[in-house]
């Protein structure tokens, strides 16, 4: 007698017994279907790392470029990833997120790219990512340098009317994805108040992502690439633990970003401007993954190719040539003054105004520039751009200077346009009538003069002068950017 034969005599007997008047369709013998054997991960010599990255379905996902700081690989057709991570170099693991998806936003922090390493020999780290639920090409982007937060006073000023900015700057981009990328100096030597700056972006609105500057580095120690023992103790651990890696890309539509660390730090407020070996070395085999021609955004902290001041990187053209051959554009802070440098044609510096100018001792930086920060609008591989002063309108873009005003030119009216570079017009008329191009100099801002109580000697060149006639009624002033877009200001007599 086959299977099927005795189950369903034994079946009968049960139901004879208990007395049950059967439906014979409730008796179909299913068939299960074979359960399908996951893969895993397998140990690997000389390979200390591993793990899979898949997404939010839990399937493996292939291509996915991720390093140890040092060495990079690819997830393969599993999602399966494989890293040496030399136990006393690597302190973490991360991955390039790939442009179709997004990591996850815990506090307003980008998290879930990475993960931190322990002393074991052998360890798995897994990591997930979903889909981008916009998969245009569009995107908002903020740069955001030197918060610089020492104390109460400063935190108040940031929570207030930073943030809140911010937040209704990308209110108006609604449908758009977010990134906001501060670029350094988030706090001024406090790692005691890093908690406390986490707490107050949360309302942002963006995923953020963080920049190293010179003083968010623990004044105790050194680097690690000047650090001997990263085993214990380096200057980048208090950042670190709360922001994840000091170097790192992901991608956006069409957009490569990377942030590096331009400050080699030796402990003890002691550093350079500079890229180390290790920096360079990492972003060469970072690009190696990224098309030639594709745009890319490098974020640092101290910028590369000032002319006003040196507070430039040492070896801007190792810099310059490992990005050759890419379109960049590179966002920085450190200094405290806003300056765009076209670097050539395919590179384009923007150092901006810092979020606090002056250290918060008052609205403007030393180059006059009010406190804010950068409005970056992508749309495939076009890029726009306009500064956003905290607590102005969208269109205040310059600042204008009556005769009499301006100290050190006295006759003059003076325009500070801060966000100027060589493709912008500043034009002036006298009661409507065009009287051409205005004069560009250099100087000391006025605003910053009278914020401070005395002269320090920086001078920028965003400012243009014109001397208007006897007896004119009113001077309009017109500047308009790369963009085509044209502002407006006049002054009546």
């Amino acid at each position: 007698m086959g299977y099927r034969a005795r189950l369903f005599c034994v079946l009968m007997t049960v139901l004879c017994l208990y007395d049950v008047k059967p439906s014979y369709a409730q008796f179909t013998i299913k068939r299960s279907a074979p359960t399908e054997r996951r893969v895993e991960p397998a140990v690997k010599p000389g390979m200390r790392v591993r793990g899979m990255v898949t997404d939010d379905q839990g399937k493996g996902v292939s291509g996915v470029v991720m390093t140890d700081g040092t060495e990079f690989t690819t997830t393969d057709e599993h999602g399966f990833y494989y890293l040496p991570a030399d136990p006393v170099r690597s302190r973490m693991v991360w991955m390039s997120v790939p442009s179709a998806y997004e990591v996850g936003n815990v506090y307003g922090l980008a998290d879930g790219f990475y993960a931190r390493l322990d002393s074991t020999a052998s360890q798995r780290h897994d990591f997930q990512l979903r889909r981008r639920a916009d998969s245009s090409d569009r995107f908002v982007y903020l740069a955001v340098s030197d918060p610089q937060l020492q104390n109460e006073h400063d935190l108040g000023r940031f929570r207030n009317e930073t943030v809140p900015d911010m937040a209704a700057t990308l209110g108006g981009y609604p449908g758009h994805d977010a990134y906001a990328v501060m670029l350094g100096d988030e706090v001024f030597d406090r790692m005691d108040l890093f908690d406390a700056y986490i707490g107050a972006i949360t309302s942002v609105g963006a995923r953020c992502y963080h920049v190293m500057g010179n003083h968010d580095y623990n004044q105790q120690y050194p680097g690690m690439d000047n650090c001997t023992d990263t085993v214990h103790v380096y200057a980048e651990q208090d950042f670190e633990s709360h922001f994840g890696p000091s170097y790192y890309s992901f991608n956006v539509g069409q957009v490569h970003v990377v942030t590096l660390k331009d400050i080699d730090y030796r402990g003890a407020k002691r550093y350079d401007e500079r890229f180390t070996p290790q920096q360079l070395a990492w972003l060469r085999k970072d690009l190696s993954y990224v098309a030639p021609g594709s745009l890319v955004f490098i974020n640092v902290h101290a910028p590369t190719s000032n002319q006003t001041e040196h507070s430039n990187t040492d070896n801007t053209a190792e810099l310059m040539e490992i990005v050759r051959g890419y379109r960049v554009h590179i966002f920085a802070g450190h200094t405290h003054f806003y300056e765009n440098r076209v670097v050539n044609d395919s590179i384009y510096e923007h150092n901006i105004g810092a979020a606090c100018g002056a250290w918060w001792q008052g609205h403007v930086n030393r180059c006059g520039a009010p406190n804010g920060y950068l409005v970056v609008e992508v749309d495939g591989d076009q890029v726009s751009w306009r500064y956003k002063a905290t607590g102005r309108p969208d269109d205040y873009l310059f600042r204008v200077y009556r005769p009499g005003t301006f100290l050190s030119q006295p006759d003059y009216l003076v325009v500070n346009v801060w966000d100027w570079d060589p493709a912008w017009k500043v034009c002036w008329y006298e009661d409507g009538q065009l009287r051409g191009p205005m004069e560009q100099f250099a100087a000391e801002d006025q605003d910053y003069i009278s914020m401070v109580g005395q002269a320090h000697g920086y001078e920028t060149r965003h400012l243009f002068r014109a001397q208007p006639s006897a007896g004119v009624h009113s001077v309009r002033i017109e500047a308009t950017d790369r963009f085509g877009r044209t502002f407006s200001q006049t002054v009546k007599f």
